[in-house]
């Protein structure tokens, strides 16, 4: 059996769009790709932040070093935290790397533990993430994506050092 100029070109039509799913990715749907969930970074790579800002307290880059200050009247001056714990904390946002939760409705969304907010170079406006507790576990909430991440209680006290996490235990 032979083809003829139209069979030809529609074998070159067909398998020119097999290629192109599998290219885009459908090959994984079809060899069962894993959907499991992965490991997000908070912040974006590569991110430079500028100042961080939590109810009570700011921080912000001066220069190579960092500088905290009140944001309200009634909390100190300054928070008790050195250059290198500053940095630290800056560090540990940067590099923390959370799983993302599909669930939508696993907390109050109406009573957020305590928010940060991140400035960062070349971004017209700034990153929120509001804490939350509920079904077991913390979640941080990224504002303007709306994504939800779940995370331990350790890395919960790691991101939000001044939170009294004992006023909010897990039962």
């Amino acid at each position: 059996m032979r083809l003829g100029r139209k069979g030809w070109n529609n074998v070159i039509i067909f398998s020119m769009l097999i290629m192109i799913f599998f290219l885009n990715g459908w090959h994984k749907q079809f060899l069962g790709g894993e959907d499991g969930p992965k490991l997000q970074p908070v912040l974006p790579s590569q991110s430079f932040v500028l100042t961080l800002s939590f109810v009570d307290q700011k921080i912000e880059r001066i220069g190579t070093s960092w500088r905290t200050t009140a944001l309200k009247e009634n909390t100190p001056v300054s928070w008790d935290a050195s250059q290198q714990q500053l940095a630290e904390l800056i560090n540990r946002w940067q590099t923390a790397a959370l799983l993302e939760v599909n669930e939508s409705m696993v907390f109050n969304p109406n009573s957020p533990l305590y928010v940060a907010t991140f400035e960062l170079a070349g971004e017209r406006l700034p990153w929120v993430y509001l804490l939350y507790k509920g079904s077991g576990q913390y979640y941080l909430l990224e504002k303007n994506s709306q994504r939800v991440m779940g995370l331990d209680l350790e890395t919960a006290k790691q991101l939000f050092p001044r939170v009294d996490f004992s006023k909010s235990e897990l039962h």
